[in-house]
């Protein structure tokens, strides 16, 4: 499907000028007048601002509170991170740094939109700059840990802005954005960029810009998408969509960074949340979110398969499961081809014996 479709359908468009981060109402002036009038009946299912709601509770939003002093109303931060009146700076552009930002309140949202307004940047030359910024939604907080400054083995939602190639061997083009849901039982592998625990990615050119820079990050009815705004076109662009994800309420929203022998500025400028106005069904209402487990049906992915350069369809990345799923398949097939041979075998022995 061309992306202008996409935005059309998932109401992803541009975002408003009078009120920022918000999606607008579909695509811009230049659509021609009858392909409004086709798309009418779906023009309904956009969100266009009104049904949505921003949470200042858990928003972070200039005027900072706090400039100068080592906390801040709704929010704590830890490690290398400064408050300026113009950004929260999570790292400097300096060796083996840590530091994040988080929530104090939990979420308790079943259906929400994060619009982060972000910036990294640095002396650095190509490949020589690191590591990225990870943006969370997660059971604990506030604990430093070695994935881009916070926890490992961690419960709920990350996603990484990946800004460093660790892994030699990929074919990855960076920086890139990746999504990770864990229920505590997966480890995120530096050395291989996260690819074994990865649901999915794009490339992201938001290193270096001379523009502003935003991600968004939307979760409703089980459907997790990310979009990046880094062109400075106002437009929103497909970068992850992935159904059949749960996510418990209750957790808190964060934003971590690290540097080690390499290094970048990290900075927040702000984080939006939005909450989305969704119908749920008796039996979803019924349910007790916060006793959710993360977890994600893998068989309804649609990154199951992604489209490279090239044009040519590869196979997607290798999760825990999938790794699981296709080492089980293996044993079954040699268990079936050793059945089949011994009873080939056998036969054959049969077979010689009337022949003496």
């Amino acid at each position: 499907m061309a992306v202008e479709g996409w935005i059309w359908r998932w109401g992803w468009g541009r975002r408003c000028p009078g009120r920022p981060g918000l999606p607008g109402p579909g695509p811009g002036p230049t659509t021609p007048l009858l392909l409004l009038l086709l798309l009418g009946p779906v023009v309904a299912d956009i969100t266009d601002g009104n049904s949505e709601h921003l949470k200042r509770e858990h928003s972070l939003i200039k005027p900072y509170q706090g400039v100068g002093s080592s906390s801040m109303p709704l929010w704590d931060f830890q490690g290398s991170t400064i408050l300026t009146s113009q950004y929260v700076r999570l790292t400097p552009d300096e060796r083996s740094k840590e530091g994040s930002i988080w929530n104090h309140q939990p979420c308790f949202l079943k259906d929400w939109e994060m619009h982060v307004h972000f910036k990294v940047h640095g002396a650095g030359k190509k490949n020589l700059h690191g590591d990225g910024i990870a943006l969370w939604y997660t059971r604990d907080r506030l604990v430093p840990g070695p994935v881009f400054g916070s926890k490992d083995n961690f419960h709920g939602l990350a996603i990484f802005l990946d800004t460093y190639p660790n892994d030699e061997t990929t074919e990855r083009v960076f920086p890139y954005v990746s999504v990770m849901v864990n229920n505590g039982s997966l480890s995120y592998d530096h050395s291989k960029d996260g690819r074994w625990t990865e649901l999915a990615g794009c490339t992201a050119d938001f290193r270096n810009r001379d523009h502003d820079t935003f991600l968004a990050v939307r979760y409703s009815r089980g459907r997790l998408t990310v979009m990046t705004d880094l062109e400075d076109k106002n437009e929103w662009k497909n970068c992850i969509d992935i159904t059949g994800v749960r996510l418990p309420t209750g957790y808190y929203f964060g934003a971590s960074a690290g540097t080690g022998d390499l290094s970048d500025n990290h900075d927040i400028i702000s984080m939006k949340l939005f909450q989305l106005m969704v119908e749920h069904t008796p039996d979803e209402e019924n349910i007790d979110w916060t006793k959710i487990e993360p977890s994600v049906n893998f068989l309804k992915s649609p990154k199951d398969n992604v489209d490279d350069p090239t044009g040519n369809f590869r196979s997607g990345p290798l999760t825990g499961w999938r790794v699981f799923l296709l080492l089980l398949c293996a044993l079954l097939g040699i268990i079936v081809c050793a059945v089949v041979g011994a009873v080939v075998f056998q036969k054959r022995q049969e077979r010689n014996k009337r022949f003496y």
